[in-house]
Formats: structure tokens, sequence, C-alpha cells
């Protein structure tokens, strides 16, 4: 039959109206309004004539038992025609269109075109088919049932889920952690559809414990440990036998990767930095990994480190009776200033210490020259313009017990006088790195940062370490060497972290190419290397500083009662910044009385929503 004016087709699956003939196009109504298309666009269903498409859409199927019409085809392929009649006899021509959907969505038969026989299905297929359709009703009654039960809880209507709802939940713990970036159930329920709300139901309903921490996974970053192993180191390679000087790797008491220690020779400073680049290799398994991550990730909970487990065998100072270092020799000026530098492969003999320890031996001779020269640095960094900036720093640690409450531990890093010597010594090593790679034309990795806006008329104590802190500029990293007017250094490098850090490994590779006179990585290839680290570093950065926020935030809900005390930073108006030392944390606040910089007052914490990483600071009236 050929298709006439008022013919009822079907155009992309829906029910459409010819409304007109105009030599090879038609002129049809549907749904989303009139259209000329072509004749082999459409199908006909039934030559006509219809009303209107209105009165198509309008029509019900009339109400039928397909089992007869089933049975009387049954492995037969008969016309579409051929059923309706069977089954429903002489029908209007809008009718066909219902009945179209009907035969289609049946068990019984399959429709691929109103024009094409129609096939009929086993009746082992048709049973399968009916069993799966009562599965997915089942389902679908659940499902509505236990979204409606989620709501009741995040409305606080309700005070747990049912005990097999917790396997909806995986979808939505996904999304917490951000593995996904949708949630069909918050979406489904009502909930708004973002981390915090996601999290907030992982707590509600009890699926996560309240002390659990998704910071690290919402950042990309695994609570293991690099899984590539190490190679072993190569000792064919000649190292230099510093094995005779005292070297000593001074750190935190916590610390357990050293990847840094310091001895003295007469007049020359030597700074030894761990050695992994000897056999971490450009593009090696490990060396990609390690980009992956970026750095050592340091969260409460325990660090995982960039490299495998092992290489702090092979490579961290001290932990072996002799090990295995990349050495910056550096001779100074009279006035302090790097006079000559070199890097030398060597093996070392490292007593560890903390700085508590370090800073009580300090008048021993074979301290005593460290310590000078750090004072010495200090004062030559600081008449080049050196800012340095001193708020309180605290530790975090977190013991999981086999049962009850984790117990988080904040404690306040003591100021040493070794830390501050450690810190100069790593320094002078990456300024003698950076003058090193620059003299003899090396792609090097440079740090730089442009001069702070530090007002002239800084406040003292706690509020003036916080506004020079304000007015820092963030780092930059590029292979031209460039100021670093933070650290009043006319060029920088970093290089004594290869263990912690990615870029201070891909230096570390550059220097061993060096050594071994083989080709250099070039500036484009150091840069996308680095690049590619830092994005990850980035990250590991997020989720250490919100898993420290965490982990505040668990210690002050098992602590109702806690007060502290906060000294009041900066001022605008009524409202104000506080730094809560015991915390090393800032706060907005608002007081009630005129308080000046420096001040202190008593403060509580309330409104503590893990979920948000919010809290507020509220004065303890006396």
């Amino acid at each position: 039959m050929k298709i006439s004016e008022r013919s009822l087709v079907l155009y992309k699956t829906q029910a459409a109206v010819v409304t007109g003939l105009s030599g090879d196009k038609i002129d049809i109504e549907t749904p989303g309004g009139s259209k000329k298309v072509r004749e082999k666009d459409v199908e006909l269903l039934h030559i006509g004539p219809v009303k209107n498409l209105d009165s198509v859409l309008r029509s019900k199927v009339p109400e039928a038992d397909l089992t007869e019409a089933f049975l009387f085809f049954q492995g037969e392929s008969p016309a579409l025609q051929d059923i309706i009649e069977l089954v429903w006899g002489a029908c209007p021509a809008e009718q066909w269109w219902p009945i179209w959907q009907y035969l289609s969505a049946s068990f019984e038969f399959v429709c691929k075109s109103p024009e094409s026989p129609v096939s009929t299905r086993t009746p082992d297929e048709v049973q399968t088919l009916k069993n799966r359709s009562r599965a997915k009703e089942m389902e679908e009654t659940e499902r509505a049932a236990f979204l409606a039960r989620l709501k009741e809880v995040q409305n606080g209507k309700r005070e747990t889920l049912d005990a097999d709802d917790f396997r909806y939940l995986q979808e939505v713990e996904a999304f917490a952690l951000g593995k996904t970036d949708k949630s069909k159930i918050l979406k489904d329920s009502g909930i708004a559809e973002d981390q915090a709300s996601a999290h907030d139901i992982m707590l509600k309903t009890g699926y996560w414990k309240t002390h659990f921490n998704p910071w690290p996974a919402r950042h990309g970053c695994s609570l293991k440990s690099a899984s590539v192993p190490v190679s072993a180191p190569d000792d064919s390679k000649e190292r230099l036998d510093l094995t005779a000087l005292d070297s000593w790797a001074i750190d935190n008491e916590w610390s357990s990767d050293p990847d840094d220690a310091v001895s003295i020779e007469g007049d020359i400073l030597w700074v030894h930095v761990a050695d992994p680049a000897a056999t971490v290799v450009p593009d090696s398994s490990a060396d990609k990994e390690a980009r992956s991550r970026g750095s050592t990730l340091y969260v409460p909970e325990g660090a995982s480190r960039m490299l495998h487990e092992d290489s702090l065998g092979f490579y961290a100072l001290g932990l072996t009776e002799t090990s295995r270092a990349l050495s910056f020799r550096i001779r100074f000026t009279e006035t302090g200033a790097i006079e000559e530098a070199s890097i030398h492969r060597t093996l070392v003999k490292v007593t560890r210490l903390t700085y508590r320890q370090a800073t009580e031996r300090k008048d021993e001779s074979g301290l005593a020259p460290l310590f000078a020269i750090a004072r010495r640095n200090i004062e030559r960094r600081n008449a080049a313009g050196a800012v340095q900036i001193d708020l309180p720093e605290v530790h975090y640690s977190v013991k999981m017990p086999d049962e009850g409450e984790p117990i988080v531990s904040i404690e306040p890093v003591a100021e040493e006088e070794a830390a501050d010597m450690v810190r100069e010594m790593m320094l002078l090593a990456g300024e003698a790195a950076a003058r090193f790679a620059f003299k003899n034309k090396i792609p090097f990795q440079y740090v730089s940062q442009e001069a702070p806006e530090i007002p002239k008329d800084l406040p003292e104590g706690l509020a003036g370490e916080y506004r020079k802190r304000r007015g820092m500029r963030s780092r930059k990293v590029g292979t031209i060497p460039a100021d670093h007017a933070g650290l009043g250094l006319g060029m920088y490098s970093q290089v004594t972290s290869p263990l912690r850090r990615y870029g201070d490994l891909v230096s570390h590779q550059q220097l061993h190419l060096f050594l071994d006179k083989k080709p250099l990585m070039d500036t484009d290839d150091m840069l996308t290397r680095i690049a590619a680290g830092d994005s990850a570093a980035r990250e590991c950065t997020l989720a250490e500083r919100e898993s420290n926020m965490h982990w505040t935030l668990v210690r002050l809900s098992q602590n109702p009662q806690w007060t502290g005390t906060a000294v009041v930073v900066e001022k605008n108006g009524p409202q104000a910044v506080i730094m809560i030392p015991e915390l090393a944390r800032e706060a907005r606040i608002n007081l009630r009385d005129d308080a000046p910089l420096n001040s202190t007052l008593a403060v509580r914490a309330g409104n503590i929503h893990l979920s948000s990483q919010s809290v507020t600071f509220i004065p303890v009236e006396d």
C-alpha cells in the first residue's frame, strides 16, 4: 500500500500523521512539530485516514489476552494486520499506534517494523522474559522503598536503614570517594548530588564509621606505598668513600625515611642526600609510578611512599651501617657565600639524631661547626631580604585500636635550633645544586619566588607572622634561574628529598646523567616530567591538609568539653581572624568587645561537620 494523506506512519519510532504529499517529499505532523521528510524516512503503520495526531496519541489499547494469538501463530511469522484482526478485530486506524506499542513491548512477539513479518518467541523464551520482568519490578519496588527510607534518614525522621539497604550505598560511596562524578541514588532520592551530602549519608547510615577519612581517595591518593619494586643498587659504580667523616641525619622523632645528612670536613660542608636515582632511572616502571604519585603522602594514619618500601633499605640514610648518597661538597667565601660546589656519588656512615638530641649536643666538636654555618647563612639570607615566618606547628598521629574510637594525637612541634640548622643545610644544598647546574649548562629545575608584599607597619607577635604569610607569593618552577625572594637566594633548586618528592628525583636523575657523561634530558623533557609530578603532588598536599582537618574535627568531636586559647591575628571591625596555636588552625570569629591584635581569648568548638569540614569557634564567656 502506498502512503497517502492522513496515513499513520512511524517516524524515528514515533507516531506521525501524513499531512501532505509534494513530489518526493512528505509533510508529516509529529509530537515535535511539522516536518518535511523523504518517503524512505517513514514506515507505514496504517493507510488511514486518521483524524489528526492528537487523536492517535490519545487512543488506548483495548484490553486483550495475547495467549490465543501466541499459540495460534507459534512457529509462524504473521503480518501485523493478522495479529490485530485475530486479537482485536476491526480497529480504528488511530488505535494501531497504541497496539503497535503494546505488541512491541510484549513477551510473545518480536516486532521490528510494521511493514515486516512479526516473529513469535518460544514458550521458554516467554517464560524467561516474564521472570526477568517480575524480578525487575520487584527490584524497582524495593529500590523505591529504599530511597524513601534513605530520605527519612537524611531528614532525621529515621535513625538507620534496613540491613539489606547497604547494597545500594556502594554507588553513593563511590561518588563520595570521587570515583564517579554522579550518583543516581542521591538524585532519585532528592538529596543534593554533591560529595558533602554523600559523605553525610555515609555517616548517618553508619556505612562509614565517624572517623573514616575519605580525603586521600577523593584526590586520587593511595594509602598504600608504591607497588613497583626499586632495583637493588649497582655497586659496580665507584663511590667516594666518606665513611671516616661523622655524618648526621637529623630529623623529627617520628621520621622513618631519613633522606639527608650533613658532615663537616675542615672548611668543607658536605650535604649527603639519599640516592634512589642511582637505579630509579627515567621512564623505568618505578619512575613512572613515582611520577603518578608526585610525592610521598603523609597523613596522620601513616605514610604512603612515592617509591616502594624497599627503597628505604637501599637508600635511606642511617638505616644500615653504610649508606649510598649523592653528596654536595660546598666551600664558602669569608662572607659565607658559596664559593665552589661539586657533586659526588659517595658512601657515608650516618648517625641518626632527633632535633632535640642534636640541639642538646650542638656544642660538641662534630656538630658545633654546622650550627655556626647555619647561623651565618641565616644572617646572609636575611641581609638579602629573606622572610622568616614563625607560626605554630603541630604533629598529627592516629592510633587505631581493635575496638573503640581512634586515638587522635595533636602535639605541638617544639622549636629546636637543630631544626633551623638542618633547614639551612638543605637550603645550601639547593643553592649549590642550582649553581652547579647553571655553571655546567645542565638543563635543570629552578625554584623562584617574587618579592612578597609585606607592609612596613608590620604588627608584632603572631599577628605579624600571620600577615607575613599572607604577603607571600606562590613559588614558580622553571628551567631559567631567578631570585627566590622569600629565601633571599639568587638561585635555588630543591634536591634534598628524592625519596619524598618527584621533582627532586628528576633533578637527581639529571645529575646522574651528567656524572656519567650521558645525554641529558632536554629542557622540555625536564619540564614535562616535573609538571606531571607537581600536578600529582598538589593533590597530595590537598589530601594531607584535608586529612589533618578531618582528624582535628574527629578529636574535637570526641572531646565536646574542649576549650583552647586563641590569638587575634587580624581584625576587620567586629570580625576577627584568630589563630589557635595548639591546633595550628585559624578561623574567623565575631567579637563582642574590642580586642587588640595578639590579645588572647578562650574558645570552644561547635557546629562540627565532618562532611563539609566546618567548625565554629565560639568565645567562652567568663
